[in-house]
């Protein structure tokens, strides 16, 4: 049984989310685990109401199968569905607008927004599967955003609140009834319990900011005191007000706020309630009413922010670097003053502008890898943030965090004057930044996505992840898939590519584990990696890549890693993109829970491109070409700064110290993708594939050539043929056409072309030219037989067969050698070399020239039959 439930005190929003989460749960059934508001109350009875209310007495809890919480993410106010939580083969799905707390609970399905109302959420996936609404629904579900915004207006109010309120207006919501049943008409006893909360109100200063408090007593008062909280609000023109109402046995408390320094919901949060930050409550037992405003006003005076100005937090004079200034000369600086970062600057007109930023760990990679002549602005981070002077701590704060920056410019009229670091922040903030909502802290976000895995994989793929946990769990490791099979989760693309981080010891995890499935384990011991390779169903075929968390340096640009241990965040550090740093938890206990240290779904969401240190490239240079490969294949742009880092490394040359076979590999990579030829065009506009070979450009005729490579191979693709072809050599053959013979061989050789086949190939390519030029000769004096093109493409390679097909520019030559393809090469002889003796031929050379002049006979149509084959040798034995 499948239940929709809230928490205990529900309002107009729960209601409407209730009746929003049965469209997309229609077999579930709606029960409230507590009271509702007496206006709620009053409009479900007068209302007629779209769908059945359960009372909570008939719901049998122990054929509970899944939860649907809404307007909830905490256990704390669910009523008896709480002793349900955790117990095997329950289902819980959570929608909710409240910020992230620490009381939340993991749900299978977890969607929280930060918008006006939980109603909006459900209603724009109610938009995203094209459910219809009655007029009856929604009426009811605009009444939910209407409560929760106050009609659109409160500052929670976001754009997505205004689209549900405008496709609910679409599908027929009364407005009119909507104000009907929100209204709140004082009556005798709101008069008399208003006139005594006024009668209390104090206001308290902290940090500049006022917040108002009223407490008294609302025994006897039977609607709900929220309604006492707005007609408070509205009476006295409040910009906060924290409410305390005393039922006798217990103190309610009805936040409300509509300023950025007073987060209403972190304030009931410490009092054991809790909502968001402009409106949120709490139910304080076991107090009086004093020893709860006591309470409060302490947590008030905790949490409330000072507001302070960046003017008043800066330092002043900045310690700053010159763009032109060597890296060794920044170093010395950094040193000398002990700071993590500084601004570069350069003087125009006698003002000091801001140039970029540049940090310590920068600096002292570009020394130790040689670059201390180097100018500092070719290293500097040009993507930042700025504030000015007036800028409030609440912005200053979220600048901070949202970009993770260690050094915030203070700019006036464009001249530098300050800078804000982390530890100045910190002195002001002190424990508020502990308690800050995670979801403001893009460095380490955390959400489940099992359900989007098991949305992805085969049911059998994700047991067996969750038995790598098991495994981890048993050795007292700690395992994660990384890398690119997780980013496609997150970007729903298929990727069986499995990767899995230990940390702990990789090769005995992939022991343990490959020995529990009967698989075969092989080790790489200076990499600290494994590969556990499976040949039983059902993951025949599966290969699955072990590392052990792990740091990598590097001696020399362009060199190889060198390897030492280290925690999963530093080994997700020394990856290429910030997309490719997501992890997911694979132990039993956090099963599915995405890890992001880097901001990786803000570039995913934003479809960028980002290197995750600017000494990226001057490490491995054959991350530029992994730069290009998945900006093309993901749609993404590469990020200004990524760009700049690209160009520097670039005017370096760090190319000629790359190995060729790590250069090869990243070129095959590209030609193996669907977008080589965009991801080639963007390579030569980059200047890269002069880098990679002088002789290499792309240009009109190379983009249509690469076209024509593209169809020929789709086309033979679609012949089903035994025959497989690498269809990035082909392209490879194309890429190189223009190449001589010995520029070819110079390229190969710098690539590492090694291997029976490459040779094969690249060694046959003079051959296929020639070919083609006599076909194209033959052509043109007579018609040319289908033996002479058979001879002329047999010995050649297919990859060669299908270049010279892409490079034919007339017609009739392109048909023979699809005719050969798809019929000339198939032709054999019925009668044998043993038959031929049979019939009184001697054993020897002549054997081999009558099977030949068989062969030749069936593909020119001259011998169809046996016993012609026959004639034709008995003509040969006369003949001498």
């Amino acid at each position: 049984m499948e239940v929709i439930t809230s928490h205990t005190n529900a309002d107009f929003d729960t209601l409407a989310s209730m009746v929003a989460a049965k469209k997309l749960y229609p077999e579930a059934r709606i029960v409230f685990p507590g009271s509702m508001e007496k206006g709620l109350r009053d409009a479900v009875k007068s209302f007629p109401m779209p769908v059945e209310i359960d009372r909570l007495k008939d719901i049998d809890l122990s054929k509970v199968t899944r939860i649907i919480l809404v307007d909830i993410s905490s256990s704390a106010r669910i009523g008896p569905f709480k002793e349900l939580l955790g117990r095997a083969g329950l289902e819980l799905h959570v929608y909710d607008h409240h910020p992230a707390r620490k009381s939340d609970i993991y749900p299978d399905l977890k969607v929280i927004e930060p918008y006006g109302s939980t109603t909006t959420i459900l209603t724009h996936i109610i938009i995203e599967r094209d459910i219809a609404l009655s007029p009856d629904e929604a009426t009811i579900l605009m009444s939910g955003i209407y409560e929760d915004t106050g009609s659109l207006t409160f500052p929670s109010t976001t754009t997505k609140d205004y689209g549900a309120a405008a496709h609910l207006l679409s599908c027929g919501a009364d407005l009119k009834v909507v104000s009907e049943l929100l209204d709140h008409s004082l009556t005798h006893d709101d008069v008399r319990f208003l006139n005594d909360f006024i009668e209390t109100e104090t206001t308290f200063t902290v940090g500049g900011t006022d917040v108002v408090v009223a407490a008294g007593s609302v025994e006897g008062y039977h609607d709900d005191i929220s309604v006492l909280a707005h007609k408070l609000i509205e009476i006295d023109s409040l910009k906060t007000l924290f409410l305390l109402g005393d039922t006798g046995d217990r103190v309610h408390l009805v936040a409300r706020s509509s300023l950025t320094e007073v987060d209403a919901g972190l304030i009931a949060d410490a009092l054991g309630g809790g909502g968001h930050r402009h409106a949120a409550s709490a139910t304080l037992k076991g107090v009086s009413l004093i020893e709860a405003r006591e309470k409060l006003v302490r947590a008030i005076k905790e949490l409330v922010a000072p507001r302070a100005l960046a003017s008043e937090m800066m330092s002043a004079p900045p310690i700053t670097v010159c763009i032109g200034d060597a890296i060794s000369e920044a170093e010395k600086k950094i040193l000398r003053y002990n700071v993590n970062a500084v601004p570069v600057i350069k003087i125009e007109e006698g003002k000091s502008l801001l140039a970029g930023i540049i940090t310590r760990q920068t600096v002292s990679k570009a020394v130790y890898h040689g670059l201390g002549k180097e100018p500092v602005g070719d290293y500097m981070t040009t993507e930042y943030e700025t504030v000015s002077p007036g800028t409030s701590l609440d912005e200053v704060r979220a600048q901070v965090f949202k970009y993770g920056q260690r050094l915030l410019p203070v700019l006036e009229e464009g001249a530098l004057v300050g800078v804000i670091t982390r530890t100045d922040l910190l002195k002001l903030l002190q424990d508020e930044l502990i308690e800050t909502p995670t979801q403001e802290r893009p460095s380490k976000k955390k959400r489940k996505v099992e359900n989007l895995l098991r949305e992805m994989l085969p049911r059998e793929l994700v047991e067996l992840l969750k038995d790598a946990g098991e495994v981890a769990e048993e050795l007292g490791f700690k395992a994660y898939a990384v890398g690119g099979f997780v980013r496609d989760v997150v970007l729903r693309r298929k990727n069986l590519d499995i990767d899995i981080v230990v940390e702990g010891d990789g090769k005995r995890f992939a022991s343990e584990f490959g020995k529990r499935h009967g698989a075969k384990v092989r080790c790489h011991d200076r990499f600290k990696t494994a590969v556990v390779k499976f040949s039983d169903a059902p993951y025949a075929g599966l290969d699955i890549d072990i590392a052990t968390a792990r740091l990598e340096y590097y001696e020399e640009p362009g060199a190889l890693p060198t390897v030492e241990l280290s925690s999963l965040k530093l080994d997700l550090y020394r990856r290429d993109f910030t997309i490719n740093t997501l992890a997911i938890e694979l132990n039993p206990q956090r099963f599915g829970l995405l890890i992001d240290f880097f901001g990786a779904q803000v570039d995913i969401k934003g479809k960028s491109i980002r290197a995750i240190h600017n000494l990226s490239f001057v490490e491995d240079p054959t991350r530029i070409l992994r730069a290009v490969r998945f900006s093309e294949r993901f749609g993404f742009a590469i990020a200004k700064q990524t760009r700049n880092l690209i160009k520097n490394t670039i005017k370096l040359d760090i190319f000629k110290s790359l190995s060729g076979t790590r250069l090869q590999g990243e070129l095959r990579n590209i030609l193996k993708e669907e977008i080589a030829s965009p991801a080639l065009q963007r390579l030569d506009e980059l200047g890269l594939l002069v880098l990679i070979d002088p002789h290499l450009k792309w240009d009109d005729s190379m983009a249509r050539l690469f076209e024509r490579a593209r169809d020929t191979l789709a086309w033979y693709r679609l012949l089903y043929r035994e025959e497989p072809v690498d269809k990035w050599l082909v392209l490879f053959l194309a890429l190189t056409d223009q190449l001589d013979e010995i520029e070819l061989n110079a390229l190969s050789s710098r690539l590492k072309m090694a291997g029976k086949k490459l040779c094969a190939v690249l060694g046959a390519r003079p051959r296929g030219r020639e070919a083609l030029q006599m076909m194209r000769r033959m052509k043109g004096d007579s018609a040319i037989s289908p033996s002479q093109i058979y001879h002329l493409l047999r010995p050649l390679p297919l990859e060669v067969i299908l270049y010279m097909m892409e490079k034919g520019d007339d017609e009739s030559v392109k048909e023979s050698i699809s005719d050969y393809i798809t019929t000339y090469q198939d032709v054999e002889t019925i009668l044998t070399g043993e038959d031929l003796i049979a019939f009184g031929m001697v054993a020897g050379p002549k054997v081999g020239e009558a099977l030949d002049g068989l062969l030749d006979g069936r593909l020119n149509g001259e011998i169809v039959t046996r016993e012609d084959e026959e004639s034709f040798v008995r003509d040969l034995l006369e003949k001498g």
